[in-house]
């Protein structure tokens, strides 16, 4: 019988942390990703001043620090009628004042390479889990297909559901986000850069009446999101050609006519469904969530990720020691939740504020002059530094556990 001691859902950054982190304490871990490898296209990429010093802390900072990147030190944005100064993250403490700009399969690759080296530790991708093993009430496992397709099952003292927002280990046990009213969806393209573009590592935050995109540069191209009404998407395709977002796309960043034109179709733009949501248990007997697939995050600020991290460190803080010894029960599962609470629900009550402030505006086209909050921002420099430091420090931050860390 295929049996673990405790089974990690999905592969993305908490799952991997978690993953890391309980080897590294001598757990018997097997991670299952469904995908065959980490290379996907409009996966969040922010990793932030807290996440950095974490990977410092494991001993990774180093090898962090070789990946590509570019650094974020000040977030600007254009908000009705000029450019503000949303966040400075050079006033925050510490070493690292900046968001680094990673591509999101180098960072996994990272960490899938340090939990490598930890003998307790096994990753298997093309892994789909498709439900739970239940007993008595109790999650005692999960069923899978293989990289096969074969159907198989993997026994667990634990699973730990990191498979975001769509979850199907937490659907499978019956748990259901409560859901919040969002006003948005995003359109993901990609725009490559032109030859003369003097951006490096830039974030181009854009939100006037009717028209708002954010677009991050990612070396040759701009990972471009768009912003619509929510479920807008079939509408606006039957609407409109393609070259109506085109033209958008053009008025915001006044790119050159021959990098719009890659967008060559409606094929080319992907849609992502908003969503924000919060689980009002995190768990039943056997199984945790965290992550999105806890607490599902608007893409707002670019958080999730780095929300999801803080997660799996506080996860295997206080599971490592009961995971070793046999004794995991519910009350251990609540104490992670209760310590990541009010994090999450903080990041999506700030969330919300950004959508009331700018998104719902801007998308009903009312959006004539910057909000007087972001006013008041741009004004004080010291405010641009708190706004930083909770969006990039946040709430509680997470530092590795001792039986986790590594000398850099």
């Amino acid at each position: 019988m295929d049996k673990t001691t405790c089974c990690i859902v999905g592969g993305g950054p908490a799952g991997m942390m978690a993953g890391l982190l309980l080897a590294r304490a001598g757990v018997e871990v097997t991670v299952l990703e469904k995908h065959p490898d980490f290379l996907r296209d409009f996966r969040g990429d922010t990793v932030h001043p807290s996440t950095i010093r974490l990977l410092d802390q494991l001993g990774l900072g180093a090898e962090f620090a070789r990946l590509p990147q570019s650094a974020l030190t000040t977030l600007r944005v254009y908000a009705g009628d000029r450019m503000v100064v949303a966040a400075d993250f050079t006033r925050i403490p510490g070493r690292y004042r900046h968001i680094a700009m990673v591509p999101q399969w180098d960072f996994l690759d990272l960490l899938a390479g340090a939990a490598a080296a930890e003998p307790g530790f096994t990753l298997r991708m093309r892994s789909t889990v498709t439900g739970l093993i239940q007993e008595s009430g109790t999650v005692v496992g999960v069923q899978y297909l293989d990289a096969t397709g074969a159907a198989d099952t993997l026994r667990a003292d634990l699973v730990i559901a990191c498979d975001g927002r769509d979850s199907v280990a937490r659907e499978s046990a019956g748990l259901r986000q409560r859901g919040e009213d969002v006003p948005m969806d995003m359109w993901f393209l990609r725009i490559p850069k032109a030859v003369d573009d003097r951006e490096s590592g830039a974030v181009l935050t854009r939100f006037t009446s009717g028209n708002s995109a954010v677009a991050i540069d990612r070396g040759d191209y701009y990972q471009t999101g768009y912003i619509i009404g929510k479920g807008r998407d079939a509408t606006l395709r039957a609407e409109h050609d393609v070259q109506w977002l085109r033209d958008q796309l053009g008025e915001l960043f006044d790119w050159p006519t021959e990098a719009l034109a890659r967008i060559r179709s409606w094929d080319d733009v992907k849609l992502l469904e908003v969503t924000v949501g919060m689980l009002e248990r995190w768990y039943v007997p056997g199984l945790l969530c965290i992550g999105d697939a806890a607490h599902t995050m608007s893409p707002v600020g670019g958080v999730g990720v780095n929300l999801a991290i803080q997660d799996a460190v506080a996860a295997a803080r206080v599971l490592a020691q009961p995971l070793l010894d046999g004794t995991v029960t519910t009350t251990h599962l609540d104490k992670v939740q209760r310590r990541r609470m009010l994090p999450a629900s903080f990041t999506q009550r700030s969330q919300r504020g950004e959508h009331d402030l700018l998104i719902a505006p801007a998308l009903r086209g009312e959006l004539t002059a910057a909000p007087l909050p972001l006013r008041v921002v741009d004004a004080m420099p010291p405010l641009a530094g708190l706004t930083a430091y909770l969006g990039g420090i946040g709430l509680r931050p997470e530092h590795a556990p001792d039986f986790a860390r590594r000398p850099c």
